[in-house]
């Protein structure tokens, strides 16, 4: 389920850079050098770096502030500019001894001819003012739920260590976005997300999947994280965290043009989420779906939670329907893989009404997926009489898997579904009417693999009994 992010804030400090592209075309060789000249035509400024991270936060609804050095220069204007259009908080030192991080790109043809970085180092004492830089961090640690450490190597988190204490003191989540070969400099951080090369470059390659999850989890401990993401390319990502088992996601790419600001994405949702309370696993799903979107597009880009929920509704498009219960364990097992959260009702369903369709759908909001299950024939006839079901179970699970709201039905037999329930174990057992939780078949097993059971109330106004008996009462005065 894609959260609302309109209450989340998410505090940005990195290095930042002003992305130019300056395209046109090109039609002769320069008399000077063999190389071609090219006539600019179009001239595009984008944000990038730690930048690009807040963003992404505010594509999605949040609120972000980003931290950052800059230049006494046109581009830290520019900068400070298209931060303000596109909604982000701009908290920008000014140092007056080094260049705005500046990348140049010059295209023609879409061909990238060449590339011009302006910038200098910002890791050494004098570069700009440290305490200043400090006592900014720390004004603006209140007023956001969780910390983006973007670091590009740049050299604005020299004090990486300072600003990982300060918001652990503040009881505020930091994430870190890491660079270079030393990992110990985050030690402390909630969580970092490398990607598999940096990962490699820092705890060694990996042979096996049993020793790439043995080689994460050692360096998590060493590191005191509570979470380590490794994002994996094709092979999606993997999650790891204090107490658990490592948690894959698979890709969510269906093509890919353009992998740059992936890891911007990435650690943009997985901090807008647990921003929003979502836990870790759904954070990183949040993350791992945002990945897929952005990849798919061109550039720098980022994802709105529009986007998100048309990905999350186009995954499960060709995987609805009727199923059996094997088939329904391995849809829940994948939908748990992704962080998904499985609802499952249940009842006879005989003739569909409007009622019906409100509580279903009322079901469906509490998670990611429902499945209904749905009494066989046999058994309906035990609650309801020999004069029931009116419709077979067959023509019932058609109608149902045709509603927006259900992404499985499953049958089953007996009088309750508590051996179904437990055999398929759903994040929330759900059941309509004047309920209790603890009567409600198949509740002792979900919360015990540490679900949830809740009671929803029909809609007033629709009974099956009672249109099964306006119809008799009809047909009856017809014969009169």
């Amino acid at each position: 389920m894609i959260p609302d992010f309109t209450d989340a804030s998410v505090l940005v400090v990195g290095d930042i850079m002003l992305d130019r592209y300056w395209r046109g075309p090109t039609g002769r060789i320069s008399p000077e050098a063999p190389v071609p000249v090219v006539r600019i035509h179009e001239r595009e400024d984008r944000i990038g770096g730690a930048g690009n991270v807040a963003l992404n936060c505010v594509a999605l609804g949040a609120k972000s502030t980003v931290l950052a050095v800059v230049g006494a220069d046109e581009t830290a204007a520019a900068l400070k500019s298209a931060l303000q259009s596109a909604g982000v908080l701009p908290a920008l030192l000014e140092s007056a001894s080094h260049p705005t991080i500046t990348k140049l790109r010059v295209l023609s043809r879409n061909q990238q001819l060449i590339r011009l970085d302006f910038e200098e180092s910002l890791d050494h004492v004098g570069a700009f003012d440290r305490a200043q830089f400090l006592q900014r961090f720390e004004d603006n640690l209140a007023e956001h739920d969780v910390v983006v450490l973007s670091d590009y190597g740049k050299g604005t988190l020299a004090d990486v260590r300072e600003l990982i204490a300060r918001a652990n003191a503040a009881g505020k989540p930091v994430l870190i976005d890491p660079k270079g070969s030393d990992f110990s400099r985050y030690q402390g951080a909630t969580a970092i997300t490398p990607n598999q090369s940096e990962f490699d470059a820092v705890a060694g390659e990996s042979a096996t999947e049993d020793e790439f999850e043995g080689r994460a989890e050692r360096l998590r401990e060493q590191l005191g994280l509570e979470a380590l993401l490794v994002t994996r390319s094709e092979k999606g990502m993997t999650l790891f965290q204090n107490g658990n088992s490592p948690h894959s996601l698979p890709t969510e790419a269906r093509e890919v043009f353009d992998v740059t600001g992936a890891g911007d994405t990435v650690i943009a949702l997985l901090a807008a989420g647990l921003a929003t309370g979502q836990d870790f696993q759904h954070a990183a799903a949040l993350a791992n779906l945002g990945a897929g979107v952005v990849v798919g597009k061109l550039g720098t880009a980022t994802v709105t939670a529009a986007e998100l929920k048309r990905a999350h509704r186009a995954r499960h498009q060709g995987d609805r329907g009727i199923v059996d219960v094997e088939t329904l364990r391995d849809r829940i097992a994948e939908a748990h893989a992704h962080g998904e959260t499985v609802v499952l009702t249940n009842g006879c369903f005989d003739i569909l009404h409007p009622g019906h369709v409100r509580y279903l759908e009322d079901a469906r909001a509490l998670g990611d997926c429902l499945v209904v299950a749905v009494n066989d024939d046999a058994s309906v006839r035990q609650l309801k009489g020999d004069q029931r079901p009116v419709n077979p179970l067959a023509s019932r699970m058609e109608m149902l898997a045709a509603l927006q709201a259900v992404n499985w039905v499953v049958p089953f037999s007996g009088e309750t579904p508590e051996a179904l329930i437990c055999e398929v174990l759903p994040d929330i057992l759900v059941k309509g009417g004047d309920y209790q939780p603890d009567d409600i078949a198949g509740a002792g097993c979900v919360r015990k693999a540490g679900g949830d059971v809740k009671v929803l109330p029909f809609h007033d106004g629709y009974s099956t009994s009672r249109l099964i008996q306006r119809v008799r009462d009809s047909q009856s005065g017809e014969t009169t």
